[in-house]
C-alpha cells in the first residue's frame, strides 16, 4: 500500500548506504510493481475489467480507504468539520538513528 511504499522509500533509500537506484540514477519504489510477472497479471485483468465487475476484480474500495487514512481522513469517529487550534501542535521529525532502531 501507500504507507508501505513510503516506509520502503525511507528505509531502502534515504537511510541506506546503498539506495535502490534505476539505470538513470533515480530513486524508485515501483520496482515490485514493474516486475514482468506482475505486469502480465495486471495486463490480463485490465482487459477484463468493466463497470459491472470493477468491484469484483479490484479492491477499489480498499484502495480508497487506505489512501484516505494515509492522510488522516476516512477514520470513524473523527469530526472533520470540528474547529482545531493548530498552534497547540508541534512537528517532530525522527532522527536517522531512531529510524534505524525501529527497522
Amino acid at each position: 500500500g501507500c504507507i508501505e511504499q513510503i516506509n520502503r522509500l525511507f528505509r531502502k533509500n534515504f537511510y541506506s548506504d546503498q539506495p535502490l537506484l534505476d539505470d538513470e540514477g533515480r530513486l524508485r519504489v515501483d520496482d515490485w510493481e514493474l516486475k514482468p510477472e506482475v505486469q502480465q497479471e495486471v495486463a490480463e485483468l485490465w482487459n477484463q475489467i468493466n463497470t459491472e465487475n470493477l468491484h469484483e476484480l479490484t479492491d477499489l474500495e480498499g484502495y480508497k480507504e487506505e489512501f484516505l487514512r494515509l492522510f488522516g481522513f476516512g477514520i470513524n469517529g473523527v469530526d472533520y468539520d470540528a474547529e482545531v487550534d493548530l498552534t497547540q501542535y508541534t512537528i517532530a521529525f525522527p532522527t536517522t538513528e531512531a529510524i534505524k532502531t525501529a527497522v
